[in-house]
């Protein structure tokens, strides 16, 4: 009943019809935009969002609500493919290293801690400099240093899971290792690594804004929210929608992941079932 117990959780609801909006949105941002998001007409430039500019103009006269349209189709491709390859990383590493346990989990756990050191931002900055610019590089960088977050989880998912009775059983009754991990301990570590993923979306969409931001992301004139940002700032005090409405985007989107990714939490952990 984890289902019914999401749904109850009013947070959750507005996480999920946010996602799914924004999701539509990405879906069918061609069909919606006005205008192409790469139409420069430079006599409107820093227009004020009237009848036929939603959200105003940037300044090179190209429609904001087109580009923020067209910018979220970027950023949900970037959080769940990113996402989506250090989940998987992650978990195999983890499940890996609390399972086989010795050397093999202190050598992938050190590798780990090695990476955690470095705050997420700084490291992904440091790949994308080594493999240069470019949206396919943005999601590899943020990938990569989501990783250990997702093998931490999948470990101590591992070491509690291993303990249990019926995993002694199966291996008392001389199931193979692989066996052993396939249809006792993958099935069951899955839960808090499908909410550490909802969560983790909204952190890679946002780590991957910041780098639009800092010119290493999606290049020009990609419609990426945090290029857009960088493109608009600079008018911040005296044309404040050009960057008001991918910066609000970004806010809605990564508010979204969090509501659900905790909604999710508290329906799959059994301790909180009778939580309404």
């Amino acid at each position: 009943m984890a289902a019914r117990r999401f749904w109850a959780n009013a947070n959750a609801r507005v996480g999920l019809c946010m996602i799914l909006f924004f999701a539509l949105i990405a879906i069918f941002a061609t069909q919606i935009a006005p205008t192409g998001p790469d139409d420069e007409d430079l006599l409107a430039r820093l227009q004020p969002p009237s009848a036929h500019h939603w959200m105003g103009t940037d300044n090179l006269g190209r429609d904001v609500f087109s580009r923020v349209l067209l910018g979220a189709r970027i950023s949900m491709t970037v959080g769940f493919v990113a996402v989506s390859g250090a989940l998987s990383t992650g978990a195999l590493l983890g499940i890996t290293a609390g399972y086989a346990g010795g050397r093999v989990e202190s050598t992938i756990m050190r590798i780990m801690d090695v990476m955690l050191a470095f705050p997420s931002i700084i490291l992904a900055i440091g790949i994308v400099a080594v493999r240069g610019p470019g949206l396919n590089n943005t999601i590899l960088a943020v990938s990569i240093v989501n990783i250990p977050s997702f093998a931490r989880v999948a470990r101590a998912s591992t070491l509690a899971i291993k303990e249990f009775e019926y995993v002694t059983a199966a291996r008392a009754m001389g199931a193979r290792p692989w066996r052993v991990l396939l249809r006792s301990i993958v099935p069951n570590a899955a839960a808090p690594l499908v909410v550490q993923g909802s969560l983790g979306i909204g952190s890679a969409i946002l780590e991957a804004a910041a780098l639009g931001f800092l010119g290493l992301g999606a290049q020009p004139p990609s419609p990426e929210w945090g290029a857009m940002l960088a493109d608009s700032y600079r008018y911040l005090l005296t044309d404040f929608w050009a960057a008001l409405a991918p910066g609000l985007a970004i806010a809605l989107v990564v508010l979204s992941f969090n509501l659900a990714g905790d909604g999710l939490h508290d329906a799959l952990d059994p301790r909180l079932s009778g939580r309404a």
